[in-house]
Parts: C-alpha cells; sequence; structure tokens
C-alpha cells in the first residue's frame, strides 16, 4: 500500500518538478480556457483539498500511537470539494465516508462556520468535546451546514436521501401548523419546525456513497424508488454522488460495470466526470446540479476517483493489488492535479504550493495535540445519552395539547374529517375502527403528518384499519406507495428528517425483516450520532403476530419481535384492544413530535376486528372512543402497563392476544375462588419493569404468557428483569414454540392457547 510518508513525498516531489509558468495570472480568471471556475475559486477548493488530505494522514499518526480510532480516510476522493462548490451551502448532505473534503469546503462556504479541522479530529480520537456525535462515532456531521451524520452501514442512508428529497418537496406540510396555532415565537420552534425553516423550497438533496455500495439492496432500493418517482410525475430533488475508485475494500467492481449500472437506472439522469481533476469535477456537478434544481428530478453524478493508503490503517493492498496499479493511483493523486493546475495557470508558484501544504499540515498536527488530551466519556450514562431522551411530562403535555386543539379551534376540522360524525358518538368500536379514528384525530392535530405504505390509500388496508382515510386527507397526505419496505421506512426516515411527520405502515411484520437495517442502522443511530441535533420522528405501524384465522403461514403470522426489541431507542408498543389502541397511538404521536422518536405499534391482526370477550355476542372487547375531554385521563405513558383486576392469588403478565386469552382464563379462575391480576404490557420497549415488578411482588405467582417464540421472546426480557429487581416468588413461562407458524389448523400445535394458559396457572397455584 501507499504509506503516509510515500504519500507526502510523492507530492513533495511532483509539486517540486512543475516548471514555473511564463507569467502570473488574474486569480479572478479562469484557471483554464473554457472553464467557469476561476483561480481563486480553485485555491479555495485546494485548500478544501488540504485539509482533507492532512486529515487523513493525522488519522494514521495518531493510529500509530493508539490515540486516533477512525482510519478510513479521503486520500484519492477529494475532487468531491468540487461538488460541495457546485451546490449551495443550505442543500442538505448526506456524505460517505471519504467525502472529507466536500465537509471541508462545505464549512469555508458558511460564514463564521465550525472548523472542520477540529471537528473531524475530534471525531477521530473520540472526544466528548466533538460537535455532532459527541466521541460516539466519527462521522461527517453538522447542523450548521445542512451536513446529516450517516452510519458507515453500506448505502443504508440511500433511501433515507429519498425521503429527504419528498420532504423538500412538500413546502405546504412542512411549514404547516396545528390548526388555531399562531407563528412559533423565535427559541420556542418545535424540532419539526426547524428542520423546515433550515432547507429553502428550491433546497436539492445530496448523497455521496462508494460505487461498491450500488450492488448493496439498499442503493439499488433507492435507485428504483428515485426512478419510479419520475415515471409516475413526482418531483423529487436528489443528486446522487458516487465516488468510484474501483474498490470494495479488496473486492473489485469490474470494470464498465458502475457505469453500466449507473447509466441504465430509469429515471435518473446520468452525469460522469474525472474526479481527480477539480476543472472537470466542478462543470459536471454545477451542471448536474442546476439540472436538479431546475427539473426537481433525481439526477447521479458518477465521479471517476482513486483510493489512497488503502481502505484504512490496517488495510495491506499489496495482498490483493498489484505494484504497479497502486502506483497507477499514485500517479493520478488529486492533489497533485489541483497543485499543478494552480501552477500551470499562474495562480501560485511551486513554492508556494508547498508552502501552503506545510502551513495546513502543521496547524492539523497542532489541534492533533490539542484534542488528545480533551475529555472523552466517562460513563456509560453519558454515551447512553442522547438514545432514549425521554420527557413523559413533555408527552403527556403534548397529549393535552392536542386535545385541547381538538376541542378548540380545530373542533371544525376534526368533525369535517369524520364526516359530521364524530367517533366518540358512534357507540363501541373494534381494535380497526379506534386505529382508524385514531389516525384521522392525529392527522388533523398534526398538518404535517402523512401516512403511506402498500395499499393503504385506495384500499384502505390489508385489513380496512386505514379505510377512508385518503378521501378525508387527499393523497397528499395518505398514498400508496411501491412495494418496498426498505423505500417505505427511507422515505419515513427523510421524512422525519425533513421537517415532517412520516406515520408508514409495514404491511405484515414478517415483511419488516427485509428492511429491519432502516430501523437499527439509521432511525436509531441518528439521535445517538448526532446528540439530538437531527432527529428523524416517525410511527411505524406493523400488522403482525399470529393467530389469524384460516389465512396465514409464517409471512403473515409472524409472532417474532426481537429484532426490534434490541434495537437501542426504540419505543415498540402492542395495543391489545380498542381501549387501548387510541391511548397508544396519542402516545406515541406526541413522543414523535415532542422528543422525536422513533416508534413502532405492532397490530395484532387477529384482534383488528375480534367482538367478543367471554361469550359470543357480548361485544366485550369493543370499546366507546374517548372524547378529547378524556384523552388526558387516558394517557398511556410509555413503559407503564395497564393492569386488569387485583385478584391476591396469581398475577399473569401478557400482551397482545395473550391480553384476551389471559382476561378469559382470569375469568373462569375467578368462578373457582381464585383471584388473578392480568397485567397489560402494553410497552415491550421499553419493558414496564416497575409495574411488573410490584404486580408480581403482590401475588408471589407470575405466569408469563408470551405469544412469542421462546428463544429470544419477550417472556425472556420480562424474567430478567424480575431476577434483576430480586423477585422471590414462583414464576412460570409459557410462550410459543421455537418455530415458524406453518398454514391451517397445525398452527395451534405452536402457538400458545387459552388451555395452556389455564394449565400453567394451576401449575402455579399448586406450588
Amino acid at each position: 500500500m501507499t504509506t503516509p510518508q510515500e504519500l507526502d513525498e510523492h507530492f513533495r516531489a511532483s509539486v517540486s518538478a512543475l516548471a514555473a509558468p511564463s507569467a502570473s495570472a488574474d486569480p479572478a480568471a479562469p484557471v483554464r480556457p473554457d472553464a467557469a471556475l476561476t483561480g481563486t475559486a480553485a485555491l479555495e477548493l485546494f485548500d478544501a483539498q488540504l485539509a482533507s488530505r492532512h486529515l487523513d494522514l493525522a488519522a494514521r499518526w495518531l493510529r500509530s500511537f493508539n490515540e486516533g480510532f477512525y482510519t478510513i480516510g479521503s486520500s484519492g476522493h477529494e475532487g468531491n470539494a468540487a461538488v460541495a462548490a457546485a451546490v449551495a451551502p443550505t442543500d442538505p448532505a448526506l456524505l460517505h465516508y471519504r467525502s472529507g473534503a466536500f465537509y471541508c469546503a462545505r464549512a469555508a462556504q458558511v460564514p463564521g462556520g465550525p472548523d472542520p479541522v477540529r471537528d473531524v479530529l475530534r471525531g477521530i480520537v473520540a472526544s466528548a468535546a466533538e460537535p455532532i456525535a459527541g466521541g460516539r462515532h466519527k462521522v461527517f456531521g453538522h447542523p450548521d451546514l445542512a451536513v446529516i451524520p450517516t452510519t458507515s452501514t453500506v448505502a443504508s442512508h440511500l433511501p433515507r436521501a429519498i425521503g429527504l428529497a419528498y420532504a423538500i418537496e412538500q413546502r405546504d406540510l412542512r411549514h404547516a401548523r396545528r390548526p388555531g396555532v399562531g407563528p412559533i415565537p423565535p427559541g420556542a420552534a418545535t424540532q419539526r419546525v426547524t428542520a423546515a425553516a433550515g432547507y429553502p423550497d428550491d433546497a436539492i438533496v445530496v448523497c455521496s456513497f462508494g460505487d461498491a455500495s450500488i450492488n448493496h439492496a439498499s442503493a439499488q432500493a433507492a435507485f428504483n424508488t428515485a426512478g419510479w418517482s419520475t415515471h409516475s410525475d413526482h418531483r423529487l430533488p436528489v443528486l446522487f454522488v458516487c465516488e468510484d475508485n474501483g474498490l470494495g475494500i479488496s473486492v473489485r467492481s469490474p470494470a464498465g460495470w458502475v457505469e453500466a449500472v449507473l447509466r441504465s437506472r430509469p429515471g435518473i439522469r446520468y452525469f460522469g466526470a474525472d474526479g481527480c481533476d477539480v476543472v472537470a469535477a466542478h462543470e459536471v456537478a454545477v451542471e448536474a446540479a442546476a439540472w436538479v434544481r431546475a427539473e426537481r428530478k433525481p439526477a447521479l453524478l458518477h465521479l471517476s476517483v482513486v483510493r489512497l493508503m488503502g481502505h484504512a490503517g490496517a488495510d495491506a493492498e499489496v495482498a490483493y493489488r498489484p505494484a504497479a496499479e497502486i502506483a497507477a493511483d499514485l500517479d493520478r493523486d488529486p492533489l497533485v492535479a489541483t497543485a499543478s493546475l494552480l501552477v500551470h495557470a499562474g495562480v501560485i508558484s511551486a513554492a508556494d504550493v508547498l508552502a501552503r501544504y506545510d502551513e495546513v499540515g502543521w496547524r492539523v498536527r497542532r489541534v492533533a495535540e490539542e484534542v488528545i488530551a480533551e475529555p472523552k466519556l466517562a460513563t456509560a450514562a453519558e454515551v447512553v445519552a442522547p438514545l432514549a431522551p425521554r420527557k413523559p411530562v413533555r408527552v403527556a403535555r403534548a397529549v393535552g395539547d392536542a386535545a385541547a386543539a381538538a376541542t378548540g379551534p380545530a373542533l371544525g376540522a376534526r368533525s369535517a374529517a369524520f364526516g359530521g360524525k364524530l367517533p366518540e358518538d358512534g357507540g363501541p368500536l373494534t381494535l380497526a375502527q379506534t386505529i382508524n379514528a385514531a389516525l384521522t384525530d392525529a392527522l388533523v392535530a398534526n398538518p404535517g403528518a402523512v401516512l403511506f405504505g402498500e395499499d393503504v390509500a385506495a384500499k384502505g388496508g390489508v385489513y380496512g384499519v386505514t379505510k377512508g382515510l385518503r378521501g378525508r386527507f387527499g393523497t397528499g397526505r395518505v398514498f400508496d406507495t411501491l412495494l418496498d419496505e426498505t423505500s417505505i421506512l427511507g422515505l419515513a426516515l427523510g421524512a422525519g428528517s425533513g421537517g415532517l411527520l412520516p406515520v408508514p405502515e409495514i404491511q405484515y411484520l414478517a415483511y419488516l425483516h427485509n428492511a429491519e437495517d432502516q430501523l437499527r442502522g439509521e432511525a436509531a443511530t441518528m439521535q445517538f450520532f448526532s446528540q439530538g441535533a437531527y432527529k428523524n420522528p416517525m410511527v411505524v405501524r406493523v400488522a403482525g403476530l399470529a393467530y389469524q384465522q384460516g389465512f396465514g403461514g409464517h409471512f403473515h403470522n409472524d409472532n417474532s419481535v426481537a429484532v426490534l426489541r434490541d434495537i437501542p431507542g426504540l419505543v415498540v408498543g402492542v395495543p391489545a384492544s380498542a381501549a387501548e389502541a387510541a391511548p397508544m397511538l396519542r402516545t406515541c404521536f406526541a413522543a414523535a413530535e415532542s422528543e422525536g422518536a422513533v416508534c413502532v405499534l405492532v397490530e395484532p391482526i387477529a384482534l383488528y376486528h375480534t367482538r367478543d370477550l367471554y361469550a359470543e355476542g357480548d361485544n366485550a372487547w369493543l370499546h366507546p372512543y374517548a372524547p378529547p375531554a378524556d384523552w388526558a385521563r387516558d394517557h398511556a405513558p410509555i413503559g407503564r402497563a395497564r393492569v386488569y383486576h387485583a385478584g391476591e392469588h396469581l398475577t399473569i403478565l401478557t400482551f397482545g392476544n395473550g391480553v384476551r386469552m389471559s382476561l378469559r382464563a382470569a375469568a373462569r379462575l375467578a368462578a373457582e375462588g381464585v383471584g388473578v391480576r392480568v397485567v397489560d404490557l402494553r410497552w415491550l420497549s421499553p419493558l414496564p419493569v416497575a409495574d411488573i415488578v410490584r404486580e408480581s411482588r403482590a401475588t408471589g405467582r407470575v405466569l408469563i404468557v408470551d405469544e412469542t417464540r421462546r428463544s429470544g421472546g419477550v417472556g425472556e426480557g420480562v424474567l430478567a428483569a424480575l431476577v434483576d429487581a430480586g423477585y422471590q416468588g414462583s414464576a412460570r413461562r409459557v410462550s410459543a414454540v421455537d418455530s415458524f407458524i406453518p398454514l391451517g389448523a397445525a398452527a395451534h400445535h405452536l402457538l400458545v392457547s387459552e388451555e395452556a394458559v389455564m394449565a400453567g396457572a394451576r401449575d402455579l397455584l399448586q406450588r
């Protein structure tokens, strides 16, 4: 591989060999004939390139004595500085981890903006003073620069870019206010309004990535959605920038493959340039950005670059690349190319180039020495602080505010949305009907809320849960998407970052697994990597769990929520009945809007239309829809359970379908003189630990009724909570078998049944 010393020596030797021009040039003149880039502008880009290069060298130096923890650098990719010059500093950017020169150039565009050298070095040494991630990871990001931090997960940020471009085009929704609420005073703006105000109406989204990323499903999903949107005549102003160095760590992109793939995408305009030539890169980048800004359509800018010093500090390129190939890349060093351009144009002498190079290098080294001594994150509490900044009082207040608005200025809008017949006046409702009514109220109360997913608009959902919502709110706020869960969640991520309040639906729980990284790697990490400076609030609705009659198989009767419960910061709830659905939905909307929370509600499909509880025709599983005056009273705080009855002999801890089975079993046991308290957990993450422990100790006998699988199921977490709290009583669980769910009656051999609940209860009562 090319070592830092070799890279430095090659630059010095190459610049020293440059012949001086016959005369000095006017810095305001084009740096090359027929070029738009002036000498002054080219020199500014060169400074950004120099800063980026020396940051890479400093990272390797810091790593050599274990003070630096990130060495994936931008050397060879410094031509991306030209892209920053081609777009506006208010255009939101989601950057590839090799877009260091873009970040440095963007910082120079903002008067009085942050110091990119200090910012990046603080990230490299994991300083707690680093302004975006606070020492949690090295990312490019800063709210003052409209640079949204992204993770290192390959291509996972591309679907978000689609959603952000969509949000920028929703001008009316981004600037919407709650009915009856006037202009928000300075300093009191919510995150949603703040984000919306930050992006001009003509902004475009810039999203950079590496060539190997185009092979990832997330990238293909983003390209497909972009083309699909163009074909459907939807406006989507996003400029994708592929920084193509021909390698994915050690795996080569076949010759011509990247260009062939990028050119072949329908609905996306292709632009290509030599990314090692700052003039060529700038001219094509300006053309591409202007086209996206004018046409409001997606484009791909394909920059041919090189990778210098390997993938990262530990990468020995000689193991998979011949020396001649490594040398050929070194000969294309964009830093040498820009220096040569400036010297030959008479803008600066070779001696001055080297002096400038050394000046930047010494400054970077000096700052590196300074940040080494800065404090690091010192406790677990400090590390996790941005993950889930729960503010229950604020959430409860937001629920109360929504209720007040619904009975005040928004009363007319609310009545109109329900066609003049309010749900609280319509008698008891099913779970599905209650969710529909609560979504209607949420869309009235949150003008920036948008609901979307597969089949949710025209059809009204596979189970009719969203029926009528498109007619009430129009296709701009309730719409069908293409069939791709990654794109649905990516759309939600970007829409939330762009000032909207997205409500995506995943049609079945099993389909979520195709796209789970959008929640794990993107949604949940945004606050973690930005200390709350950026958020992507959303309320994800997922139809799931088992017990569907006459329909199913493992893709429609999925009883696994393990992939949701282990995502830090994510809120996961299961509304078991109509009584819980509306309060939990209101809580999720309030948490998303006031805290930027990412909430997932798993709705039990089998209970959508259930009416009876104890006997056929009793309608005891229905529940009246509460009027706004009762919303605060019925509030369901995140991480708090609901307790049915106050029996003294046995506690049943359950959720979802288990609530109905447990209540039926409790009634049977009550007839035998056994007092049972049934605890509906409601929230699976965070678990209602305090309620679990208190209600378990009240009887000393605990039956956990868990409809998820025995391995990795919710019951494991409940048992662990009891053990951690020092619970001394008896405990047992009944859960589903570790298996996928088959079709038909065979499913009953695997799932928890009412009889299994009874058997577990009797076993505990005999102890």
